[in-house]
C-alpha cells in the first residue's frame, strides 16, 4: 500500500486547540491566517533500506521526543535552513496491514507548522504540490539488537549480517530505547520507504548508524523482496541437502540430524565450502568406476568386472 508522508493541504479551519499547541512555541500568539500546517509520517516499524527498523515502544518514545522539534533541509545544521516546527505527535496502528515480522503496521505521525510569509510562499507551494514530500529524522537510540538472535549489533556484538538469510529469515537491526531526537528534514531519498530515517548524529553532520556496503542503492517493492527471499530460501535448502547427503558419505560417524543442526549456524558461503570439502572426501572414499571396465588383475580368468 502506497503511503504519503504529507497530507499536503491545510485544514479548512485550524482547530482552536491546535492553534494553542502552536502558540506554545511562539513569542507572540499567531492567528490562523499566519500559519500553514501539514501532517507527516516521521518513521515506522517497517524494515527500511538500511535493513533496520524501530520497534513499537521506540515509536511511542520518539513521539514524546519529537514534540517541538524543528524541521530543516537535508539535515543542515544552519539556523537559516530552519523552516518548520512540530507541534503535535501521535502513534498510529493499522492491524489490517502486517509487517514482515508479523506486527501490525505502526507509524509515528506528526503535525508541523510554518509561518506564512513572502519567504515561505515557495516552500508552501512545493509542499502543497507534493514536490517537498519525503522526510528523514535524526535521533539517537540506546539499543541496536539483532532480529535473529536478539544480541547487540554494536561493534563486538552479534556476528549476524544485515540483509542475509538465516533459517528463512532476513537479518535486520531492531532500533530500541531512543535517548534523544535532534531534528527532522526534507530529503530527496529517505532511508525508510514511508518517511526516511537517519539514526545517529555527529556534530556538523547526520549519518546513518551503519554505513552502506556499496555506493549504489536499489529500491525493491515488497513483492520483489518476497520473491528474492523465496529464491534465497530455495538456494539454502539445496545447499543444506548437499551438505547432509555428502557429509553422511564422507563422515559416516555423523548422523544426518547432527549435520542438519550444524548447518543452521552456517552462512551460504560456509555451506558451499563444506559441500565442496565433503564432496572431495566422499569421492576419495567411494571412487566412481564404470561397471564394465578392464581388469588389471594378473589372473585372466578373474572376469568379475564384466559380470552384470
Amino acid at each position: 500500500m502506497k503511503k504519503s508522508n504529507f497530507t499536503a493541504a491545510q485544514d479548512a479551519v485550524l482547530p482552536e486547540e491546535e492553534l494553542a499547541l502552536i502558540n506554545r512555541h511562539t513569542l507572540r500568539d499567531l492567528t490562523r491566517d499566519e500559519v500553514f500546517c501539514f501532517s507527516l509520517t516521521l518513521c515506522d516499524n517497517l524494515v527500511d533500506r538500511d535493513m533496520e527498523r524501530f520497534d513499537v515502544p521506540a515509536l511511542h518514545r520518539l513521539a514524546e521526543l519529537f514534540d517541538g522539534k524543528t524541521g530543516i533541509a537535508d539535515h543542515s545544521m544552519k539556523s537559516e535552513d530552519q523552516m518548520a516546527r512540530i507541534y503535535k505527535t501521535w502513534v498510529e496502528e493499522n492491524p489490517a496491514e502486517q509487517t514482515m515480522n508479523g506486527e501490525p503496521y505502526t507509524c509515528l505521525k506528526a503535525k508541523a507548522y510554518m509561518p506564512v510569509t513572502e519567504e515561505t510562499k515557495e516552500m508552501i507551494a512545493q509542499i502543497k504540490s507534493g514536490i517537498k514530500k519525503e522526510t528523514s529524522v535524526s535521533c539517537a537510540v540506546g539499543t541496536v539488537r539483532c532480529s535473529i538472535c536478539g544480541s547487540s549489533m554494536r561493534p563486538g556484538g552479534c556476528r549476524h549480517q544485515k540483509g542475509k538469510l538465516y533459517d528463512g529469515k532476513v537479518c535486520h537491526a531492531v532500533l530500541a530505547d531512543p535517548t534523544d531526537a535532534y531534528e527532522w528534514s526534507f530529503v530527496a531519498v529517505p532511508a525508510q520507504r514511508s518517511a526516511g530515517v537517519t539514526k545517529s548524529f555527529t556534530a556538523g553532520s547526520a549519518k546513518t548508524a551503519h554505513e552502506p556496503d556499496c555506493e549504489e542503492t536499489v529500491t525493491l517493492t515488497r513483492s520483489a523482496l518476497e520473491s528474492l527471499t523465496a529464491a534465497a530460501e530455495r538456494l539454502r535448502r539445496g545447499l543444506v541437502e548437499d551438505v547432509t547427503r555428502l557429509g553422511v558419505l564422507a563422515l559416516p560417524a555423523l548422523s544426518k540430524t547432527a549435520l542438519t543442526e550444524i548447518c543452521r549456524g552456517l552462512t551460504e558461503e560456509q555451506l558451499e565450502a563444506l559441500s565442496k570439502s565433503f564432496r572431495s572426501t566422499a569421492a576419495a572414499r567411494f571412487p566412481l568406476r564404470p561397471q564394465l571396465c578392464g581388469d588389471n588383475s594378473p589372473e585372466p580368468e578373474n572376469n568379475h568386472e564384466f559380470k552384470i
